[in-house]
């Protein structure tokens, strides 16, 4: 590895801490804990969040100088982002949002990373008290990330406190895909939903959790249905909020969604590298791409703060600019098409999968979903949308509970 003064090198070893590593938000992270010694290819190490000051200060002075484009007169949100709320969140981002709290908030949760396959994948492991606690991986999609997860963690993983009784608990993996968040980018082509689900695989085998369940939303509902096909002696359930099929098997409710919401997806797996120099330059510019899908897939009304405070939605931004993921994570649309489409195996999953959808989330019917998922549990919620762990934590805990109570 070179050693010339680039930030993927500068500050990397200044900011590791005497018993973990530290997660600096630079360009680079794709070589995420390259500091000191390298580890061994087995090595799982700690690690805490936190991003050196030069790069919030970088990142004030692209705020400060942001360049907004018109707009036309009551154009509203039909046109995309809506002009005068991003002004009012940049605003908020330069004067009132605090990373320092946000990586407060994340650090109270457990962080590692571990090589798998030559890459560095970041990921929390956090632990139950409870001895009988189940193991439970779960898996973020675009444009989220494990920040998705931060509300259902602690419920999961110490139930007695948080309504639940103690064969509740489960012990929670939260990993970043490869390519997202803090994991390594992936320097090659090919880095598709299985080939992601084979890392997680090893990963989990690599914790020492010989059975599992898993949960995923989004990209994480392709890539645990994966999981399921490639290790099913492991996976003892499967537990999805979005019903998932491949192209031929959607519905026209779904078509009609991906007509309306779904011209990004033409981009991101077209030209990904083409967006990615705007969304990597401009801090703006990555806010308006990200939030215009909160707002459009969330059971908000339109009110897009009615489902999520500016810090959730700045945090998660935040993860996708302190660590330059925003082009790494749209390939996966480019690797996906360029393998036809094929989102799930075409064989029957034999695991037992639940479904706990949210009201506004499209769905294919049961009946459908059954002829490729050995289906024991369906629910739909009476409210929220495309990020169910976020917009309604309490009503999916229970019912992911419910579903993993007989597989344990």
């Amino acid at each position: 590895m070179s050693e010339k003064n680039t930030w993927d090198n500068i500050d990397r070893r200044a900011f590791m801490k005497k018993s973990t590593s530290t997660v600096a938000g630079i360009a680079g992270l794709a070589k995420l804990g390259m500091a000191g010694k390298e580890s061994r290819q087995d090595t799982v190490e700690p690690l805490s969040i936190h991003v050196p000051d030069a790069v919030l200060d970088d990142l004030q002075g692209r705020l400060a100088r942001t360049r907004f484009p018109d707009q036309l007169e009551g154009a509203g949100w039909a046109y995309g982002t809506e002009l005068s709320y991003l002004k009012e969140l940049v605003a908020y981002w330069r004067s009132e949002f605090d990373w320092r709290v946000q990586e407060r908030i994340l650090n109270r949760f457990d962080h590692f990373h571990t090589k798998i396959d030559s890459l560095k994948i970041h990921f929390i492991n956090q632990r139950s008290k409870e001895k009988n606690a189940f193991p439970l991986i779960m898996i973020h999609g675009w444009p989220g990330s494990f920040f998705e997860f931060y509300k259902v963690i602690e419920p999961l993983t110490d139930p007695v406190t948080h309504g639940g009784k103690p064969e509740d608990a489960f012990h929670v993996v939260c990993p970043s895909l490869p390519g997202y968040g803090f994991s390594e980018i992936p320097r090659k082509a090919g880095y598709g939903c299985k080939q992601m689900a084979d890392i997680f695989v090893k990963l989990m085998a690599r914790l020492g959790y010989r059975q599992y369940g898993a949960h995923g939303g989004d990209w994480g509902s392709y890539i645990a249905t994966w999981m399921a096909a490639l290790n099913a002696t492991a996976m003892k359930g499967l537990h999805l909020n979005a019903t998932v099929a491949n192209p031929l098997e959607a519905t026209a409710k779904q078509m009609l969604l991906m007509n309306l919401e779904g011209d990004y997806v033409a981009i991101q797996s077209t030209k990904p590298q083409s967006l990615g120099y705007a969304l990597n330059d401009s801090p703006a510019g990555l806010a308006a791409w990200i939030i215009e899908k909160f707002r459009g897939w969330s059971d908000c009304g339109g009110n897009v703060e009615s489902s999520f405070t500016k810090d959730e939605l700045l945090t998660n931004i935040m993860i996708y600019w302190i660590t330059q993921t925003a082009t790494s994570s749209m390939r996966l649309y480019y690797e996906t098409r360029k393998m036809g489409w094929k989102f799930i195996p075409d064989e029957r999953i034999a695991v037992p999968a639940g479904f706990t959808l949210s009201r506004l989330e499209p769905q294919i019917p049961r009946k459908q979903i059954e002829e490729s998922f050995h289906v024991t549990h369906w629910s739909v919620m009476p409210s929220g949308g495309h990020f169910a762990e976020l917009e309604e934590p309490d009503l999916l805990v229970k019912d992911m509970r419910m579903f993993f109570r007989n597989l344990r």
